[in-house]
């Protein structure tokens, strides 16, 4: 059974905290959800704010092979002709296929929200629709509020169903809009929706229970076949169902047809665009798509994985463009060290002397405050430097920062002098910077950086301080440092540990820059 995925990202979703699309965000998510196999994509609402006029406007170069845009807005205002409703007009004028409308099917919100009767609600559905479907659109009707309006005054929220049904709406969406249905009550609300209703019937579930993601699925199973919701859950207070755990859901382990054939592998990969794109950091614990979704940490778990995946995963990640991981860490044993090694040495065997060497390296090291699962760069320097293939790109000889109070004048609040040697140069520089580890990291940078022109590609993009020990006074603690960076093509991750957070920090950045040069050399 086909099941048709509607996306409101770049609607719903951008009502989320901290999201703002500009016209140019909305055209690049498009066309990766259009790669992907979204059949609808709800792409603003042109009655609203210009920007979603500007975006219809641009969309209509767009040459997509896959989803159909679909313009949103509400039925027509209390008294007003449908004719005469801007909002109504401005969603012909996006000149869209497919139109969504939403109107109320609760009874609480007809009477005291947009304080009307009951009677000029199903009219102000049945117009606008009618209306719409006269200029050629096609009708997809949001019941708004649908399943708490069921649970008030049952008879008047079937009515509204019914009224869209009847005005010609292709397909009626029930909507959870405060997100607080529980999944045994919503399945016995479909059912009786199902016996009322002919029209096909889709799902739109907010997740302020938790929950939106099975009740989504729970909906297509009693009979929902459009299912809507936001790619990586984004949207306002709690956010929208899931489309990027929903859909694996439904086509890897219910077997319904959702994607085209093959797409579901750039699942992961442009779940990490839209995230890129929409300035937020992936969750590393998303289903399917998160990068720890399929990290294994614990021996045991690795020691079954690697004997057969299945004892520990669901699905093959690979089926989802995922990866596994085996995390470093003082829980790993020998068999999670050895299937990480194996990535970087495939023929090294769980005899070979120098998998202990590394084990018990890594003990030392953690002993001390490291922590690898989080800095997979720092842990294959230590497995290059053992099997003897590392080279010295630079020697740090010594380094001096100063630090000043903020000033209204200068830009910077640091400086660094650092002295380094490369190969038989040895070159002394300072620099300023927005803070002391700013400071050496650009001290650093210009003194190597004439050596090697390949650095100038290379920026921090997070930078993570944990105090590890605080009997003394947190001041005196160890610290750890996680720095990831970038080229902007990957990224990789070092740590450094130190009582001192400015030393700490100075490992973590020199083991960056190391990784980076021995992967351009190598």
């Amino acid at each position: 059974m086909k099941i048709d995925v509607f996306d409101s990202t770049l609607r719903d979703g951008a009502q989320a905290q901290g999201i703002s699309f500009s016209v140019s965000d909305k055209l690049k998510i498009t066309k990766r959800l259009d790669e992907l196999g979204i059949d609808f994509v709800e792409a603003g609402n042109p009655g609203s704010n210009q920007k979603d006029l500007e975006f219809f406007k641009e969309a209509k170069n767009l040459k997509l092979k896959n989803t159909k845009l679909v313009a949103f807005g509400s039925t027509r205002r209390c008294g007003i002709d449908a004719k005469d409703d801007l909002n109504l007009n401005a969603l012909i004028e996006a000149e869209t296929e497919y139109v969504c409308i939403f109107g109320k099917s609760s009874e609480f919100h007809v009477l005291n929200i947009i304080n009307t009767t009951l009677e000029e609600n199903l009219d102000m559905i049945s117009s606008s629709i009618k209306f719409l479907i006269s200029k050629g659109k096609k009708v997809f009707f949001d019941a708004e509020h649908f399943f708490d309006g069921y649970k008030s005054n049952r008879d008047y929220a079937i009515k509204s169903l019914k009224t869209a049904e009847e005005a010609g709406a292709s397909c009626i969406i029930l909507c959870d809009t405060n997100g607080g249905t529980f999944p045994n009550e919503m399945n016995e609300i479909i059912k009786d929706v199902k016996e009322n209703i002919s029209t096909k019937l889709g799902i739109h579930c907010h997740n302020d229970c938790g929950m939106a993601v099975a009740l989504s699925i729970g909906s297509v199973v009693s009979g929902c076949t459009q299912v809507q919701g936001t790619f990586l859950g984004y949207g306002e207070r709690c956010g929208n169902a899931n489309l990027s755990a929903i859909i694996p859901n439904l086509e890897l382990k219910l077997g319904y047809d959702v994607l085209p054939k093959g797409n579901i592998s750039n699942l992961t990969s442009i779940a990490r665009e839209v995230a890129e794109i929409s300035n937020f950091k992936l969750a590393h614990n998303l289903p399917y798509v998160g990068s720890s979704a399929f990290a294994h940490k614990a021996g045991m778990h690795v020691d079954g994985v690697y004997k057969n995946s299945k004892s520990f995963e669901h699905i093959n990640p690979e089926e989802v463009g995922n990866e596994r991981k085996f995390l470093i860490s003082e829980v790993a044993g020998k068999s999670t060290v050895l299937a990480k090694i194996k990535k970087i040495y495939p023929n090294i065997d769980k005899d070979d002397k120098r998998l202990s060497e590394i084990i018990n390296t890594i003990k030392e090291l953690e002993y001390s405050g490291y922590q690898f699962e989080g800095a997979d760069a720092s842990f294959e320097l230590i497995v290059h430097k053992v099997f003897g293939n590392f080279k010295q790109f630079f020697e740090v000889v010594d380094f001096k920062t100063i630090g000043e109070g903020p000033s209204l004048i200068e830009k910077y609040s640091a400086s660094a002098i650092i002295k380094v040697i490369v190969g038989d140069v040895t070159e002394v520089t300072a620099a300023n910077g927005d803070g002391p580890v700013d400071a050496l990291n650009q001290a650093l940078r210009k003194a190597i950086g004439k050596f090697y022109p390949v650095l100038n590609k290379v920026s921090l993009a997070d930078y993570k301080v944990r105090i590890l020990d605080g009997k003394e006074s947190a001041t005196k603690a160890t610290t750890r440092v996680i720095i990831e960076s970038t080229d902007g093509n990957s990224s990789w991750s070092t740590v450094g540990v130190s009582k001192d957070i400015i030393e700490a920090s100075f490992k973590a950045l020199i083991d960056s820059i190391e990784y980076k040069l021995f992967k351009e050399n190598n």
